[in-house]
């Protein structure tokens, strides 16, 4: 079992940046994949940014490409994501997850086997 808790959500006006946080307890954390999804009202879950096992690939989904930084830090036991030029339409629970295996279809939340309870953020225009 991996336990997964994310934090550094919060209320930010459009054009400003936060850094999320989601840290990793139970099984080996460098051993996992790790991936950032998003879920705003009304709206199905969606893919934000996944990152492999060192850190040294990464992917992202194409609306916050340029924006959204991922990266992990495994001595640490923890998964970032840094956003800038936030925007209202970037509002939406936040939220990290685990999974082991090939670093491929990583866009697929069913792939992913451990989940955060999520945290908001909130971009004000």
């Amino acid at each position: 079992q991996v336990q997964l808790v994310e934090s550094g959500g919060g209320l930010v006006q459009a054009g400003g940046s936060l850094r999320l946080s989601c840290a990793a307890s139970g099984r080996t954390f460098s051993n996992y994949i790790m991936g950032w999804f998003r879920q705003a009202p009304g709206k199905e879950r969606e893919f934000v940014a996944a990152i492999n096992w060192t850190g040294s690939s990464t992917y992202y989904a194409d609306s916050v490409k340029g924006r959204f930084t991922i990266s992990r830090d495994n001595a640490k036991n923890t998964l970032y994501l840094q956003m800038t030029s936030l925007k209202p339409e970037d509002t939406a629970v936040y939220y990290c997850a685990a999974r082991s295996g090939a670093f491929n279809i990583v866009k697929v939340s069913t792939r992913y086997d451990y989940w955060g309870q999520g945290t908001q953020v909130t971009v004000s225009s």
